[in-house]
Parts: C-alpha cells; structure tokens; sequence
C-alpha cells in the first residue's frame, strides 16, 4: 500500500488541523488562494485524491472505485500523519466524500465546511449526472469537463474558475476517470442516507449565490439542522474559493473561530462548575 500525495503546513504540535479535500478533477492547486490564510492559524493538510495531482498510481489499483475505497485512502493518511480529529473544508463532489467520511467516521470530524455542496438529489443534480453518463458515452472525457466546465459556471465573472477547473481535470486520464465514474452506484444513495442523519459537528455550507444547480438543495438540506448554517457569497458561482478567495477564507476562518470561541468557553465552564 502507498499513501496519496499530500502537501502539509505543520503550525506547531498544539494547533488544530485543517484538512482540505478537492472536488472531481481537481488537485492540491485548488486550494492555493486559502494555504497562506489558514498555515498561519492552523496545521494544514491537503490531499490529492486517488489519480488526480500527484496521486497517481495508488496501489491497491482497482478496476472501479466505491465509497469506501477513497474514504480508506483519506483516512491512511490522517492515519499516517497522526490526525486524530480535524475540522474539514471540502469542494463540490468533496462534499460528497465528506459525506461518506461523516457516515464512517464521525469520530474524526471536529467540523465540516462544505463550498459548492451537493446534497438531497433534486431533478437538476439527477439530470446532470445522466446526462455526464450519456455524454461518457459519445465524447472523450476532456471534451466532456469542458462542456461540464461551461454549464457549472456559465457566466464571465466564473471564467478564471472555470480554466482553472479544465486545466486540473486534463491529468485525469480517460481510464481513471471511468474508474471513478463507478461511485455513481452510490451515490444517490449516500446522498439519501446523510440528508436524513443527524449532523452533531458544527457545519458550515458555503455556496456561490449563482451557484444555480447546488444552490437550491444545499438551502433545502440546510433547514431544521440546528447544527448546519448556510452562507451564499455573492456574485460568485460554483467554485467561489478561486472566484472569491478572501471573503470565503473570512467567511471560513471565522466560522472555526467561533468553534474555538465555543470550546474554550466550555470548557471554562466545566473546569468551574468541577471547583
């Protein structure tokens, strides 16, 4: 077995970690603009999923990808590092994985941010994913991100996401991407399951307001979750880290912040009520 590529900021041995998960396609390079932010604050650990980035030819190699397979591969590198709970900031079909990570190992989850969410499958979300399985079936993959890329983010403000999205998703190769294209089986499925448990950790979902294809399942997702709040950055879509990077990372920093604030206050608490 091999560990998936990963970059680390070690802050010093008493901070809190952070742990950064790309989406379909993605790298470590999609976490660029939040690095110099959050190192300062925080140790600071970003993966590369199985094929993508620098996480190329992970073995065990399988023939198709499940669930379980890429939350392993997450969690033998918290493993290896010595995480044993970390407050989570994931994109996109991240979200997804974090999901699954929740589900299977909630113990390690100090808290989730979840940018670009996808949640309860509504018509547009399963139209989308039909429509990328007939697509895979006509059109080589690179030219199916590109029209993907296009219909995500449509708009002139979400250009320089929008390239940055096609230039990762080309060291995706053909092979793996139908490997991964496997954890369709499950999907609808997961998603399901984690809209109707309980969310004990703080959660904090962060969408794009022109996010027109997540946005309205991640408000319907969010509500009567008392542990779950929900923040739009305006004028921004799908991927609004790179589109907006410094009000997201404040939007973000002071979300884990406040869970700080929270803790220590209770603990405070604990330790005088104790005398």
């Amino acid at each position: 077995m091999n560990l998936l590529n990963y970059d680390i900021h070690l802050r010093n041995e008493s901070s809190e970690w952070v742990v950064f998960i790309h989406g379909a396609g993605g790298s470590i390079t999609t976490w660029k603009h939040q690095m110099d932010d959050f190192k300062n604050r925080f140790n600071v650990l970003a993966i590369d999923l199985r094929d993508h980035g620098g996480s190329k030819n992970i073995q065990p190699g399988y023939e198709s990808y499940n669930f379980n397979i890429v939350v392993k591969d997450i969690k033998n590198v918290l493993d290896h590092i010595g995480i044993v709970r970390a407050h989570f900031v994931t994109l996109s079909f991240g979200s997804v994985l974090m999901q699954a990570i929740y589900e299977r190992h909630s113990s390690v989850v100090q808290s989730m941010v979840l940018i670009g969410g996808i949640f309860n499958a509504n018509w547009m979300i399963k139209g989308f994913v039909h429509l990328a399985r007939l697509l895979n079936v006509f059109l080589p993959y690179s030219s199916m991100y590109r029209i993907f890329s296009y219909l995500l983010m449509p708009k002139k403000n979400h250009q320089l996401a929008r390239r940055v999205y096609q230039w990762q998703a080309r060291k995706l190769t053909q092979h793996e991407y139908l490997k991964w294209l496997g954890l369709y089986r499950e999907f609808f499925i997961l998603l399901r399951s984690f809209h109707q448990q309980e969310i004990n950790v703080p959660t904090l979902i962060l969408m794009g307001d022109e996010d027109y294809l997540f946005l309205p399942s991640a408000l319907s997702f969010a509500k009567g979750k008392s542990k779950v709040e929900i923040k739009k950055v305006e004028e921004a879509g799908h991927i609004c880290n790179i589109e907006k990077p410094k009000e997201v990372n404040r939007i973000i920093l002071d979300f884990l912040s406040s869970q700080k604030d929270s803790t220590e206050k209770q603990s405070s608490k604990e330790l005088s009520e104790t005398n």
